[in-house]
């Protein structure tokens, strides 16, 4: 090893090293770390710890991430060592049974799934609705695979600066942003959610992070200042009452300071609640609740609390098992402060989530989160269920703020916010919501669509006719109300398409008709149907009528009788058409995500991208469309769709003329338009297809419309134009 590295590198390997073992020596057994470095070494002999997929180093990447697993999330031996190990399994270095052998199966589990995850990653470097099942099966099978994965994502968007490709970063800052964050979030992992936000922010959109940080920079004198004049009387009072605690301030982050600006529409310096104030207790776990009000007693009798802004989750946890209490009140010169309080135990949960929790397993039911969990797995079940509704669905229960309602027997569930009758009918049992006609809440009747507040008591009722309807998929939102709902649907679907076959068979029998299928197809097609089974849900439905199906189906017999007897009466005298054959240019020109060729797509009116452009394909309803990666929508794009971006590239061949806009300002001339319009039509392979010019106060400002070939001849072209006298910008559109 002291061969292969150089001084600094060995350096910095061996500091990473000891910080990783230090981390985690309550958990690695004494010769795990022999194995380990054994391991490693042999790794280097052979030249394996090179570049990534990222291009970045690949030693130093998985140290890094194995200490994040270990110190920031805080999970133990067989998480840290899966992921010092699996790169070296995924490169045949080693194979699963010397994982297992040298380690124990545990481990060697984890390497498996993480192995899954790493091939989703081997060739395209984004997560895309293809792959997302895998992904999420991975997950449903073991939460420790996502949380290494989520491990990785945060070392690489920290580095992600070194990244040389413009597009891949911000792949990668799309990705984190859409969902490692929102998963870091419902693991309780708000610290890594907090980071991972504002480092998709400052990729995604520099100019508003940098804003945003030079103010927060600006502002930080006079912001400690206030919080000390906040916490003093705090601290003397507490002190009095011989309690052990910690205060510290804590800014806002910079992604929640720019939600807060774009929704409500205001100056950074009238943001009055920037920072929060976390008061944090060192007691036991007999104390904990009893100590959290009184402090609560104290910071509400100092200072006057907002009751709209009190957020009790000591008494009822989140389903991620975060515990605290907050109040929002009104601290010196009438500003807004959130106040935190928690215990050591509940800030170390807050802070590693459902690492931290398993610390103290037994202290707190995880039953929210198994519950989640087992919601996943049902969707995977339903194999007929797209990835783009599992995405949906997935996302859906990610950020979503909890409410807490009761059966009549006092039971608790936890739903997201929005959850309606219907949802909740669903989360007790799935024959209760597929029964389900309404309720009464707190006594009065409602319907099943009615939206749920925390503290209302919830009783179902039922009757044995109801079953789901399509229209119910409209206002429920938790994925296990969606997922059984589409089951129920398809079932009841299979069951009309049965009858509805069969009564079209019997009426083709009772009129003595031989049916032919595949002459039955045909009809199906001439009468617009995209699927067989949309034609038999409408005969169930009594939408067509078998007899007219039946009068048609003849007809069209009729039809293709008299058409084959006329073809054979004349093909002595026919003679086959020659066709020249016509291979699409988009074969040729275009190459779409895996080196796949000849695949439909459009060019995206939005930004009009040509030859030569750096580009990228969003899967639409309509199909692949093509963007430039300078696009006005590509950030938000990305942002919001990163599940269906793919890669994208121009091949080596071209012979496709594209449009492209271009906008020219200068002096009003009489003769410019002429000057212009002579640069074009000099130009050999380009054509003018339209102009548009308005003229105001000795200005000129218009529009040409070109066909040009590639980014190399319009940057010529733009040249040209630029140099006719009077033309003072020329731009693309």
């Amino acid at each position: 090893m002291n061969n292969l590295l150089s001084g600094e590198e060995r350096n910095e390997f061996l500091k990473t090293y000891r910080k990783l073992l230090e981390s985690a020596k309550d958990t690695i057994l004494p010769d795990d770390s022999a194995k380990v470095r054994n391991f490693f070494s042999l790794a280097m002999e052979r030249n394996f710890y090179e570049k990534d997929v990222y291009g970045l180093d690949m030693l130093s990447r998985t140290l890094h991430t194995a200490l994040i697993v270990s110190e920031e999330i805080g999970l133990k031996r067989a998480s840290v060592l899966a992921t010092l190990l699996s790169p070296l399994t995924a490169n045949n270095q080693l194979n699963i049974k010397e994982i297992e052998n040298a380690f124990d199966s545990d481990t060697a589990g984890i390497i498996q799934r993480l192995g899954k995850m790493h091939q989703l990653y081997s060739k395209n470097v984004a997560i895309n609705s293809e792959n997302f099942r895998t992904l999420l099966l991975s997950f449903a099978e073991d939460v420790r695979v996502i949380l290494i994965m989520i491990a990785e994502r945060l070392y690489l968007m920290r580095v992600a600066k070194k990244l040389t490709n413009e597009e891949l970063r911000l792949q990668i800052a799309a990705e984190a942003s859409y969902l490692y964050a929102p998963l870091s979030h419902r693991l309780g992992l708000y610290k890594i959610k907090s980071e991972l936000e504002d480092l998709s922010l400052k990729f995604q959109d520099r100019e508003m992070y940098d804003f945003i940080a030079r103010k927060i920079n600006e502002t930080k004198r006079s912001r400690d200042q206030y919080i000390a004049e906040f916490i003093a009387p705090l601290e003397s009072k507490l002190k009095e009452l011989n309690l052990n605690f910690d205060i510290k301030g804590r800014t806002k982050s910079i992604h929640s300071i720019r939600n807060k600006l774009l929704k409500q529409q205001i100056e950074f310096e009238n943001i009055y609640d920037l920072f929060a104030i976390r008061i944090i207790l060192d007691t036991s776990i007999e104390k904990e609740k009893a100590e959290c009000w009184q402090v609560y007693s104290i910071v509400t009798d100092m200072y006057q609390p907002n009751p709209k802004r009190m957020k009790d989750w000591l008494s009822i946890p989140k389903s991620n098992g975060y515990e605290s209490l907050h109040t929002t009140v009104m601290g010196p010169g009438g500003r807004w402060v959130e106040v935190q309080i928690r215990t050591k135990r509940m800030d170390e949960i807050a802070e590693k989530g459902l690492a931290a929790h398993w610390k103290y397993k037994g202290l707190k039911s995880e039953n929210g989160l198994d519950n989640w969990l087992n919601n996943i797995r049902e969707a995977l079940e339903n194999k007929d269920s797209s990835s783009v509704d599992l995405i949906r669905d997935f996302k859906m229960d990610l950020y979503d703020e909890e409410i807490f309602v009761f059966t009549p027997k006092g039971d608790l569930f936890k739903l997201p916010q929005n959850a309606t009758v219907l949802d909740f009918a669903f989360a007790v049992h799935t024959g209760l919501g597929s029964k389900c006609m309404s309720a009464k809440v707190n006594g009065k009747n409602v319907p099943i669509k009615y939206k749920l507040q925390s503290g209302d008591q919830v009783d179902i009722q039922s009757s044995p006719n109801q079953s789901p309807k399509q229209d119910w998929l409209n206002f429920v939102v938790t994925s296990k109300a969606r997922v059984k709902i589409k089951q129920s649907l398809k079932e009841q679907s299979a069951k009309q398409v049965e009858f509805a076959k069969e009564l079209l068979l019997r009426r083709f029998k009772n009129r003595k008709i031989d049916e032919d299928e595949s002459k039955l197809m045909r009809l199906i097609k001439k009468k617009g149907y995209k699927t067989v089974t949309d034609f038999y849900a409408d005969i169930a439905a009594e939408r067509i009528d078998v007899n007219t199906i039946i009068d048609q189906y003849l007809e069209q017999e009729k039809k293709e009788q008299e058409s084959a007897e006329h073809t054979d009466r004349s093909v002595e005298n026919y003679n086959a058409p020659t066709f020249t054959e016509n291979i699409s240019s988009k074969e040729d020109v275009l190459v779409i995500d895996k080196n796949l060729t000849g695949i439909d797509y459009t060019l995206a009116k939005c930004c009009n991208p040509i030859y030569g452009d750096e580009i990228f394909g969003f899967v639409s309803v309509q199909g692949i469309k093509i963007h430039r990666l300078t696009c006005p929508n590509a950030t938000s794009m990305f942002k919001k769709y990163g599940y269906r971006i793919v890669k994208s590239r121009w091949a080596g061949k071209q012979g496709v003329n594209y449009p492209v806009v271009l906008k020219i300002v200068g002096h009003d001339d009489i003769g410019i338009v002429t000057n212009i319009t002579s640069v074009i039509s000099k130009e050999n392979g380009m054509t003018l297809r339209s102009i548009n010019i308005d003229s105001s106060d000795g200005l000129f400002q218009g529009s040409i419309t070109v066909l040009v070939s590639d980014t190399s001849m319009m940057n010529q072209l733009i040249k040209k134009v630029k140099a006719v006298k009077g033309v003072k910008h020329v731009s693309r559109y």
